[in-house]
């Protein structure tokens, strides 16, 4: 084991509380230390709202002390509830996505709840929450408040992996974590009938042909953790659809930043943001090194 630590995107919201019980369980697993994160970006509130609202003020240092106080109280309440873990807390300032994503590069792991103080009722995921995970040197665990926890004893890894280059480090990633986990892993893959049918395959080839390149990229990590029992999915369908169910029950879904059909421009993926906006369990979105 290492000294990377767990970082914690913490603002004391409810959500944020979720996402720290979820990193605890890692680090009383790992042994990392666990760092809560709390940005402190000065903003103004304006009267975007309606007639009557009053333009909100800088905070002073009143405000910060306030925060720092808060911040090193919950993080000594998170000591005391798991003793022998190393537990701090700092507050620290710029922009909140900017800040974390820049602290992700001396994280082993970077734990965020799906929403958080800044976030509206409306808004199923922060923005903050997806700007981390598609610009994070690490893996991004993103823990929603309404996910089932714990998880059942012997639930499963699932990935999302469809061939490309972007889902290779999650299958990776969630091989590993199945082997420290002792669970099974699910492999999900999904493949378009509308892509096969132009190239004149039966539904029974196309899924042959799916699921050869997805043994051939377990190959290496079956050699390498023969004893994790892997699971192989491949059906015609919705990605998002397809993860969506294999998450119920999960320990954790793992997904790249960008998959087949993604877009350079996009800052994440389609199915990477449907996940992170409605899985029932963690999801870990992995990116790759070069991105």
């Amino acid at each position: 084991m290492d000294d990377q630590e767990i970082v914690v995107g913490y603002d004391g919201s409810a959500d944020a509380r979720v996402a720290l019980d979820w990193a605890l369980d890692e680090a009383t697993r790992s042994g990392r230390p666990v760092r809560l994160a709390y940005v402190f970006e000065w903003l103004t509130v304006t009267d975007w709202l309606g007639p009557g609202t009053t333009p909100g003020t800088w905070p002073d240092e009143t405000a910060r002390r306030e925060v720092e106080q808060q911040v090193r109280h919950d993080a000594a309440e998170a000591a005391a509830r798991r003793p022998g873990l190393r537990v701090q807390g700092d507050v620290l300032d710029g922009p909140t996505a900017l800040v974390l994503s820049e602290r992700s590069a001396r994280a082993a792991l970077l734990v965020l709840g799906s929403r958080g103080r800044g976030g509206f009722s409306g808004l199923l995921v922060g923005s903050t929450a997806v700007t981390v995970s598609a610009h994070a040197a690490c893996p991004v665990v993103v823990v929603r408040e309404d996910a089932e926890r714990p998880a059942p004893t012997g639930a499963p890894v699932v990935v999302g992996f469809d061939g490309s280059p972007g889902s290779l480090p999650a299958l990776g990633w969630a091989v590993e974590r199945a082997a420290g986990l002792d669970v099974p892993l699910r492999v999900v893959r999904a493949w378009s009938p509308m892509q096969y049918r132009t190239q004149g395959f039966e539904a029974e080839e196309a899924t042959a042909v799916e699921r050869a390149d997805t043994d051939e990229a377990l190959a290496p990590w079956r050699d390498r953790h023969p004893q994790v029992r892997v699971d192989v999915e491949v059906s015609a369908g919705s990605p998002g659809a397809l993860l969506l169910a294999a998450g119920r029950g999960a320990q954790v879904v793992a997904v790249g930043t960008r998959g087949r059909g993604g877009l350079r421009g996009m800052l994440l993926g389609s199915v990477s943001q449907q996940m992170i906006n409605h899985a029932p369990c963690p999801v870990a979105v992995i990116r790759q090194p070069s991105e």
